[in-house]
């Protein structure tokens, strides 16, 4: 070895040292204020509620050096209020956006010219829950499984509706994909939301609707609603008895909403490490793996390097449902 690359090799050593340092001393000091969860929905939504829930169990974190957790609230512009304050936020990790999927992975792939890409403009915090999401039917549409259920929609094609909280969710890519794949034809009514979807699969003004269990289980009971199938990886323990679509011979029916941490781009990764690591022990408190019950909620809390593979993974399934969809936002 040349004296010259003796020493650019002591160099290298000495660099390396100093960044180690100097991110072990960003980990230390970090937070040195209060850090914002932003939220894109008002008071009471869903980003909201779990931004406060896992808010108030950080903020007694020790290691949180005596520093609490807030939430901002920014709706507007289908969620890109939101993303972009943080994504022009300062990157030291005072400032996370609590995103749901259509922020995170729906959103900028139904505009043209989308204000943020998540891959690039985010960095992955954490993976915070999951809800599964399963295919319900007005009980008076007399089909009890799967099976009847698609020989009634290939018998009767275009006689049947479904519903969605708007063009571009999650609801309708999801009923667009099925669909496809199971070849059969529905009728399409966007509502504003699942407060007036439900109560239209009820009365039977639609027959078909994607929903998260909470909000339909009490008509499981009185025998109104039936569940014919859950678009998760795997059966849920809250209806262990529905099938996977995957069961069902549907392998890429795989539609699960979630909520997500994300810190602007820049963040240094040793105070990502830190955030990741104490919404992880969060998750874990009994009081909020009480409260995410109460939501339906399955609590994650992964590794940044996890939630970067699921944050990618979404994007190329909701790329596909979006152009199978041609669901659009000018």
């Amino acid at each position: 070895m040349s004296a010259l690359q003796y020493k650019f090799n002591l160099l290298l050593a000495a660099f390396a040292l100093f960044s180690s340092s100097q991110a072990a001393a960003q980990a230390e000091n970090f937070p040195n204020k209060p850090v914002i969860f932003v939220s894109s929905s008002v008071a009471g939504g869903l980003t909201d509620v779990v931004g406060r829930v896992l808010g108030e169990r950080m903020s007694a974190s020790a290691d949180m050096r005596g520093q609490t957790v807030v939430v901002s609230n920014r709706p507007g512009a289908g969620g890109v209020i939101a993303a972009m304050s943080v994504v022009n936020a300062a990157p030291d990790g005072h400032t996370l956006l609590i995103a749901d999927l259509s922020n995170a992975a729906i959103a900028p792939l139904l505009m043209d010219k989308p204000p943020y890409d998540t891959l690039r403009d985010f960095a992955a915090v954490s993976l915070i829950g999951t809800t599964p999401f399963y295919l319900a039917v007005n009980a008076s549409l007399g089909v009890n499984n799967w099976k009847e259920f698609v020989a009634y929609a290939r018998a009767n094609p275009d006689k049947l509706s479904y519903g969605t909280s708007g063009s571009g969710t999650i609801h309708h890519l999801a009923t667009e994909m099925m669909k496809t794949r199971a070849d059969i034809k529905l009728l399409h009514v966007p509502f504003k939301s699942s407060g007036q979807s439900t109560p239209a699969l009820l009365a039977g003004d639609i027959q078909v609707l994607f929903s998260a269990f909470q909000a339909v289980a009490p008509h499981m009971k009185t025998g109104r609603v039936k569940l014919l199938a859950v678009a998760g990886p795997e059966r849920s323990s809250q209806a262990p008895d529905v099938p996977t679509f995957a069961e069902l011979g549907l392998k890429d029916m795989i539609f699960v909403p979630s909520v997500h941490a994300l810190a602007p781009a820049a963040t240094p990764k040793s105070v990502i490490n830190k955030l990741s690591a104490e919404i992880k022990k969060a998750l874990q408190t009994p009081e909020a793996i009480k409260r995410f019950e109460g939501l339906g909620i399955d609590p994650v809390g992964n590794t940044p390097e996890q939630h970067l593979v699921q944050l990618t993974s979404d994007q190329a399934v909701y790329r596909a449902a979006v152009k199978l969809s041609g669901a659009k936002v000018e």
